[in-house]
């Protein structure tokens, strides 16, 4: 009586790590430290909590699915900002939506770009392109919405991005969705302006809706990321094919408000709107008027960019002299070469009391080679503060190091 694809499923990589661990034990004198969820710990600007306060009497009302006017202008003003976008390239009546956090506008776009049985005519499957390692959400996006998952190793040999234009054309032909993560989750790559210019080329060539998730676009060390709207100016200011995923989970510290946004192609985003009314779920209307604000306030950001700065050069303080370490310019992860991630998963637990998160639970098999390329990893979210993540780091360079 239940959906078959229901069984298809992979398990979510934080049930795996729970069975990974069940039966360990970290040590008694230590207070266990948790590494492993990428949650802002940085609580967000005091005026989110007077602002919801203030509006308290929309609790009253339903919120409209499409947002209030305030809030879609809010958050086009602050794409053209920026992404230093041409005038009127981005308008929040013909070019923005809210999502209730950037996982449901990711998982929706499945249902937008994937065809039905009955219309689609093409030999196979319709293809959805994912990196892998790979946000889960894709994964189960494409297996409700009836397409085949293909993952495109995305490892140090292409510089942590998934090489797409490799793939045979072929499977190009059959592609109907493809998913970029910029910067990578969880690697912290950054694709420049070339590389992601070919993917919107390619969309382009092949008909397929290519959706930049850019939810860690506000947290660099150096130069900010390029975007997707920002490669479409480049390319003449079309956004046909491209949708654009942002969120205040990480930008503004506030994954509890469940507030985003996704922007792009205006006939994507009348189709989007009709999915939305179905199977979206609103923003309440205090919510929403708080992450107003958020969007229009620069200066919580650059707060929160400098803490992740700080966060990051202390790692390489405390363990840049560890073999497998590196310091990627994006995001708030670190992507550790520990040579076998489950094996370290459990020492960091029951000699440190750390918990992190094995690579390879992010990861698939490559289908040639079988291999797995996270196994080697562990990801390890910088996500606290500065003394928890000091004691945090220097417990596992102790376990790495000796």
């Amino acid at each position: 009586m239940k959906n078959p694809r229901l069984d298809q499923l992979d398990a979510y990589a934080f049930w795996r790590l729970d069975t990974l661990l069940e039966n360990e034990t970290p040590p008694a004198d230590l207070e266990p430290l948790v590494m492993h969820v990428g949650e802002p710990k940085i609580p967000p600007p005091d005026f989110v909590a007077e602002t919801i306060n203030d509006c308290k009497a929309q609790w009253g009302s339903y919120p409209p699915h499409s947002g209030t006017v305030a809030y879609r202008k809010a958050a086009a003003d602050w794409l053209n900002r920026r992404y230093n976008l041409p005038a009127g390239m981005i308008d929040g009546e013909r070019n923005v939506l809210p999502v209730a956090g950037s996982k449901e506008g990711l998982f929706h776009m499945a249902l937008l770009a994937v065809p039905g049985a009955e219309t689609w005519t093409k030999p196979g499957r319709p293809l959805a392109l994912m990196p892998n390692p790979v946000y889960p959400v894709y994964n189960g996006a494409a297996l409700f919405a009836g397409a085949e998952a293909v993952s495109v190793s995305a490892t140090v040999e292409t510089d942590f991005m998934p090489d797409y234009a490799a793939l045979d054309r072929d499977l190009l032909d059959r592609t109907v969705l493809a998913y970029l993560c910029n910067p990578a989750n969880p690697q912290g790559s950054i694709a420049d302006m070339e590389y992601m210019a070919t993917l919107v080329r390619m969309a382009r060539e092949y008909d397929f809706v290519l959706v930049f998730d850019e939810c860690y676009s506000e947290i660099y060390r150096g130069g900010p990321p390029t975007g997707g709207l920002e490669v479409c100016a480049k390319l003449g200011g079309d956004l046909r094919n491209v949708m654009v995923l942002h969120s205040l989970s990480k930008r503004s510290s506030a994954p509890g408000l469940r507030a985003g946004i996704v922007s792009g192609d205006p006939e994507l985003i009348d189709a989007y709107r009709a999915i939305r009314s179905y199977a979206g779920v609103s923003i309440p209307g205090p919510v929403m008027s708080a992450a107003e604000k958020l969007w229009q306030d620069e200066a919580h950001v650059e707060i929160n960019r400098q803490h992740y700065v700080d966060l990051f050069a202390m790692a390489e303080r405390i363990l840049g002299n560890t073999p497998g370490f590196a310091n990627p310019p994006g995001g708030f992860f670190l992507w550790l070469d520990v040579g076998d991630g489950e094996a370290m998963t459990r020492r960091l637990w029951t000699q440190a009391g750390v918990r992190v998160m094995p690579g390879g639970y992010m990861t698939k098999p490559d289908p040639e080679t079988g291999e797995n390329p996270g196994e080697r990893y562990i990801r390890v979210a910088l996500v606290h503060d500065k003394t928890f993540a000091e004691e945090a780091l220097t417990r596992i360079a102790n376990v790495l190091n000796g």
